[in-house]
C-alpha cells in the first residue's frame, strides 16, 4: 500500500502539475475516441501501449478480454459497451489479447479449475475461440483466435450493430506481445453483415501487420 500513496503523492507533486490545463478541460468534457477492451492482466496497460492521454480511451478490462454475446440481461461489460457507443460516440473500438494470458493459456492446456469455479463459468465465453483453434495446447493461436471471436460478440450487441451499420464505428483487432512491445493488428474493419454472415469471424479479421511498436 505504500507503494500506492507514494504513487499518489508523486503524482499530485509531479504529474497532475504539468498536466492540470487537460485537468480542468476534462472536468467537464468526458469525451473518448476509443473503447478499449484489454485483459485484467497487470502486464497490459492500455494507457501505456497506446500513448494515449487521460480522457482519450474508455477502458473495458475483463479476464481473457472477453465480451459475452449480447443476453436480454443487463450486466456491467454490456452496460459499458452501451454506454461507450451509444452516449459517448466511440469512434473505435480495439479488443486487445496479450501473450502469455492466463486465461487462454488455462483453456488450451486444459488447467484444472474447479478450485475457480467463477473463473472456469466466465470462461465458457472462450468456447468458441476453443472450438476455432485446431492445436492443442497452442496459446498464440488461441489467442488470436479468441480476438476474433470477441470482436464478432461485439457485434451482437445492438449499440454496436447500429453503428456498424450506419458506419459510424470500426471494430479493431489487436495481440500485445508482452516481451517485445509489438502489437499485431488482426483487423480489417468491416460492416455488422460482415461480421455475423454464416457466423465466420474469418472474414473480419484476417492476419495483419504488427503496428510500429
Amino acid at each position: 500500500m505504500q507503494d500506492l500513496t507514494e504513487g499518489v503523492a508523486r503524482f499530485q507533486r509531479d504529474v497532475f502539475p504539468a498536466k492540470a490545463e487537460l485537468f480542468a478541460h476534462l472536468a467537464t468534457h468526458h469525451t473518448p475516441h476509443t473503447l478499449f477492451i484489454g485483459c485484467s492482466d497487470a502486464r497490459v496497460v492500455p494507457e501505456l501501449i497506446t500513448g494515449t492521454e487521460p480522457g482519450d480511451l474508455f477502458v473495458i478490462r475483463t479476464a481473457g478480454n472477453l465480451v459475452p454475446a449480447h443476453t436480454p440481461g443487463a450486466d456491467g461489460v454490456a452496460a459499458s459497451i452501451e454506454y461507450a457507443v451509444a452516449a459517448l460516440g466511440v469512434r473505435d473500438i480495439v479488443v486487445c489479447g496479450h501473450s502469455a494470458c492466463g486465461a487462454m493459456t488455462a483453456l488450451a492446456e486444459g488447467h484444472d479449475l474447479s478450485g475457480a469455479p467463477a473463473v472456469a463459468t466466465w470462461l465458457r465465453h472462450a468456447d468458441a475461440s476453443r472450438a476455432r483453434t485446431t492445436a492443442a495446447g497452442d496459446v498464440p493461436a488461441l489467442v488470436r483466435q479468441n480476438v476474433r471471436a470477441q470482436l464478432a460478440n461485439l457485434a451482437t450487441h445492438p449499440s454496436v450493430a447500429r453503428a456498424l451499420a450506419e458506419r459510424k464505428v470500426a471494430l479493431r483487432g489487436w495481440v500485445f506481445d508482452i516481451a517485445t512491445g509489438n502489437v499485431e493488428d488482426l483487423t480489417a474493419t468491416g460492416t455488422v453483415e460482415d461480421l455475423t454472415a454464416a457466423g465466420n469471424v474469418e472474414d473480419l479479421t484476417p492476419a495483419g501487420p504488427a503496428l510500429a511498436a
